[in-house]
């Protein structure tokens, strides 16, 4: 079950075959079943079993309207159910990494009920694109 508390990013490396060492702590939190989809930024969504049937429940409130029936088909489409090895890999279907553009270097971000697995490239061009001023607007 998702613990709500890991944080961070860790670093790590996908192999040939596409599958993906999850780092330990995020392993804990994820359990050994769960769900990856696309997710927004030009990431994937990692789901703990517990968040994934959270996260279906609120696409099922959208409703049946256009936008909230592209939304329902963005993540349903391609989100798949994975169980790690015994080495604690996940393998991550080919259209999933080409959506997120992962080739080797790979970062995992713990993001509280969710992580997010971003190509490092990607990750590290998104963070030197955003700085303080983008959260401005938030108010929490």
């Amino acid at each position: 079950m998702w613990c709500g508390s890991v944080k961070g990013e860790y670093k790590h490396s996908i192999d040939a075959k596409g599958r993906l060492a999850m780092p330990a702590k995020l392993r804990d939190a994820l359990g050994d079943r769960f769900t990856i989809t696309k997710g927004r930024d030009g990431c994937l969504y990692a789901y703990p079993e517990q968040e994934w049937q959270a996260f279906e429940q609120r696409l099922k409130a959208l409703g049946g309207s256009e936008k909230a029936r592209r939304t329902q088909r963005y993540y349903m489409a391609k989100a798949i159910d994975v169980e790690l090895d015994a080495q604690g890999r996940v393998l991550i279907r080919a259209d999933l990494r080409e959506f997120a553009g992962l080739q080797k270097d790979v970062t995992v971000v713990g993001m509280m009920d969710r992580a997010e697995i971003w190509d490092s490239e990607r990750w590290n061009a998104y963070n030197d694109q955003s700085d303080e001023d983008d959260l401005e607007d938030v108010d929490f």
